[in-house]
């Protein structure tokens, strides 16, 4: 395995310290080049172009793992089509359409405070301005939607600025105090209710607990950070719909669904070995 430079350049990627023979790039027959997505091609047309100009003894293959409707045309395998708009989590905090998403920030652009650090006075003042990011987004925010209080505004809007993090909007807690906040103790249901009225597409939300109960209560899809797992109540609610129903039909016919089941069952598999072995010969 290797990348491109090294492609060009003989070299393979740094091999585990277990591994001890040689690797070499003679006697090789092909090459698949591989890329995370296609959409336009237009990465893709560059490093062939680039790879045309080499005088290699092998062939080359170029595939991706996910393509738009139209990338096949610029790649000889793939395992998904995806159609756009979409976004995948490795470029999540770096795609255009973080215009349209409420992001978190403690836990998300930067770490949570400590207990020590979270005094809501001057320790936790320190930590607002001194806090490392996590993650400095190239394309600007929608809506940053945080339970930090109202009165740490300028604090906020400091860091953020200090670090090159581009938002639209800021939305904060306003309550007179950490006491406060934790009186009303209601976080989860404050973020859903400003994702519902921004008409935001997504909300990036750090804590696992808090990201399903603002899926449950938006009735809209979550992001958790620090999981990496989208949350759907659509998926969620039909997978409860459907199971539901397959309950019932079992319940009222055993033999007949349970025959039916193992038709689907045997069709499906038939229609997967279809599509892969297609996708293998696929040029």
């Amino acid at each position: 395995m290797t990348d491109v430079d090294g492609l060009c350049e003989g070299r393979v990627l740094q091999t585990g310290h277990r591994y001890d023979g040689e690797v070499s790039f003679d006697n090789l027959e092909t090459v698949l080049v591989v890329d995370d997505s296609v959409d336009t091609g237009r990465q893709m047309k560059e490093t062939k172009a680039r790879l045309a100009q080499e005088d290699f003894d092998f062939d080359l293959e170029f595939g991706a793992i996910y393509i738009s409707s139209k990338g096949h045309q610029h790649v000889d395998h793939w395992v998904d089509v995806v159609s756009k708009p979409r976004v995948f989590e490795w470029n999540m905090m770096h795609h255009p359409m973080l215009k349209y998403f409420c992001v978190d920030i403690d836990g998300v652009l930067c770490r949570d405070p400590t207990r020590e650090e979270n005094d809501d006075g001057p320790r936790y003042r320190e930590f607002l301005q001194t806090v490392e990011p996590r993650v400095v987004p190239s394309e600007k925010i929608g809506w940053l939607v945080t339970c930090r209080l109202e009165k740490y505004r300028d604090e906020t809007e400091a860091w953020l600025d200090e670090h090159g993090i581009e938002y639209e909007n800021l939305v904060m807690m306003d309550v007179p105090s950490k006491a406060a906040r934790q009186q009303q103790g209601d976080h989860a249901e404050y973020k859903a209710e400003v994702y519902k009225q921004t008409g935001a597409d997504l909300f990036i939300e750090s804590s696992m607990s808090q990201a399903a109960e603002i899926c449950e209560r938006s009735k809209k899809p979550v992001h958790c950070y620090e999981a990496n797992e989208m949350l759907s109540p659509g998926h969620i609610d039909r997978a409860y719909d459907k199971g539901t129903e397959y309950l019932t039909r079992l319940s009222d016919n055993p033999i007949g669904f349970s025959t039916k089941a193992a038709r689907y069952a045997v069709s499906e598999g038939y229609y997967l070995v279809s599509r892969l072995t297609q996708s293998r010969f696929r040029k």
